[in-house]
């Protein structure tokens, strides 16, 4: 027998093996689909009914990069992603042959200039530099790896004029000054691991002119790693800031108050995403989270609706005050809007008092979050375009929008929706998701499970090796430089010499119909009684 031929008796008995192991297994899966009771699917078609819940499980997928169009999918479209993801990557914010948006449906637009200003005529920082690292790409094959290299690019930081500076409690004994108008909203860390939170802290640190907000899981060493401004968050739970019978301690709020990078306080009473306490899972609650949050580790977190200290707007108040008086420093609230009334309550209460919050973080319904419940996260709150302008209406009305700052937030990831925002009534705008996905979030949303494909929101060290704490910072810090270069360049637009100055008359609504309105004239119509879209109409 030559060598061919037992190559053939070979690879026949090989092919043999392998076909009875399979159809050992099948048997196998056979028998145990039509006796289990759980699936009525595969006790009818065993072995073949798996093939159903396989394309279940990788059904998200498939609709993100197969079947959904590129502004189609939610809740951050693929367009949406890329410009994200090419901004922290390759510092570029330029498309070719024209815009995708469908130009047919009502929008929001901003109002150009005949007579743009020029880049020499801005009022911006043009000292500060900024060092970061940038992929440039050099080849883009189809069926291999595209080819890009690291490369050093030092740029302007597009910081506010230092003349332009804003202040935030300008009465405070430490106020908290800020030359750039875009930050990092509240992400915990345990909804996202120890790598995820120091690449972000690391970037945001080299764009300077930014904050970080800690989220309501107390702050950690990651958080203060990279250097930057920290606002810390005090929820409902009171994590990091509590005793171990869990009551408000006032001790450890002065001990964290001596802490030089923590500029501000937040006490958050409704986030967009879920107006109600936060969650996480036991599994993501490690040793380390558990110290951090003072609590029990491997349990469940449950914060309250709101806390148990105040139950109306008085006390609130008189919370606040007491936490800026024992830190010192501005003390913020954090809000979802449900209606006018809201709002014009909260601003006659400071007028009333003379008391209240620094500043006022405004979510929108549509803010993201690692945990929450559908019927939350859909249909309570109002999104940001609508909430932010009752707020804004209401601070001007009682005479007492001078005293507090405005933080708007809700899918604000590009310079032109921080623009309109900013033209709304707010100062500052907080971004949340597209911090993550210059850490390499990909948007399966297994956020609340702590098995994030990724290793961004979770806290298994196994999963977490996938982040590159080293190579992910500059891609934060690319992104929030690409943005401020943004706002500044729709500032030149709108003829403007710097993004602190767009107001309401820099923005138009245009209909379906190709009408357009003035924001004032919206905002008359949302406040007089049986005017379009007035809640009471």
């Amino acid at each position: 027998m030559n060598i061919a031929d037992i190559m053939t008796v070979v690879g026949f008995i090989v092919v043999l093996i392998i076909v009875l192991i399979l159809l050992a297994i099948s048997i196998y899966i056979y028998f145990v689909d039509r006796t289990q009771r759980q699936h009525p699917v595969l006790r009818n078609y065993p072995v073949v009914g798996r093939v159903r819940y396989f394309f279940e499980k990788i059904g998200p997928e498939l609709r993100q990069y197969f079947f959904n169009n590129d502004r189609e999918s939610k809740p951050v479209s693929r367009e949406e992603y890329q410009h994200i993801v090419k901004k922290a990557k390759y510092k570029r914010d330029v498309e070719g042959f024209g815009s995708q948006r469908d130009f047919e449906k009502e929008g929001y637009y901003i109002r150009n200039s005949m007579f743009p200003r020029l880049t020499e005529e801005l009022r911006m920082d043009r000292e500060s530099k900024v060092t970061t690292d940038r992929y440039l790409l050099t080849k883009d094959p189809l069926f291999t790896q595209r080819e890009e290299h690291l490369e050093k690019e030092n740029s302007p930081a597009y910081l506010l004029d230092e003349e332009d500076t804003i202040v935030v409690g300008e009465n405070c004994r430490e106020p908290f000054k800020l030359r750039g108008q875009i930050g990092m909203s509240a992400m915990s860390y345990g909804s996202l691991g120890e790598r995820a939170i120091s690449a972000l802290s690391e970037g945001l640190g080299i764009a300077g002119g930014t904050w970080m907000n800690t989220g309501e899981g107390g702050l950690s060493d990651y958080h203060l790693k990279g250097g930057g401004d920290i606002i810390m968050q005090i929820g409902p739970g009171m994590f990091g800031l509590r005793d171990k019978e869990g009551n408000f301690n006032w001790d450890e709020l002065k001990e964290k108050s001596r802490i030089p990078q923590l500029r501000a306080f937040e006490v958050k009473l409704a986030q967009g995403a879920k107006t109600r306490g936060g969650h996480v899972d036991a599994e993501k609650v490690n040793e380390e989270i558990a110290r951090i949050r003072m609590v029990e580790p491997f349990t469940s977190i449950d914060s309250p609706n709101r806390f148990p200290e105040f139950g109306d707007l008085p006390s609130l108040f008189d919370f606040i005050e007491k936490v800026r008086e024992h830190s010192g420093k501005p003390v913020g609230m954090k809000i979802v809007v449900g209606s006018h009334f809201e709002a014009e309550d909260l601003a006659k209460g400071i007028r009333d008092t003379g008391k209240g919050p620094d500043f006022i973080t405004i979510d929108g319904g549509e803010g993201g979050t690692g945990a929450s419940y559908q019927e939350l996260t859909d249909s309570v709150g109002l999104p940001i375009k609508s909430a932010l302008p009752l707020v804004d209406n209401a601070l001007k009305k009682h005479g007492v929008r001078e005293r507090v700052k405005l933080i708007a937030s809700g899918k604000l990831f590009s310079p032109d929706k921080a623009a309109i925002a900013l033209a709304m009534g707010a100062d500052l705008v907080n971004i949340a998701r597209a911090f993550m996905i210059t850490v390499g979030c990909i948007q399966t949303l297994k956020c609340h499970s702590n098995v994030c494909p990724v290793g961004v929101a979770t806290t298994d060290p196994d999963l977490q090796k996938a982040l590159v704490v080293d190579e992910k910072k500059h891609r934060t810090a690319n992104y929030l430089i690409s943005m401020r270069k943004g706002l500044f360049r729709v500032s030149a637009a709108a003829g403007l010499d710097s993004p602190l100055h767009f107001k309401r008359e820099h923005v138009v609504y245009k209909d379906e119909k190709g009408k357009t309105w003035s924001l004032d004239d919206i905002y008359q119509s949302m406040i007089q009684p049986g005017g379009e879209g007035s809640i009471n109409a």
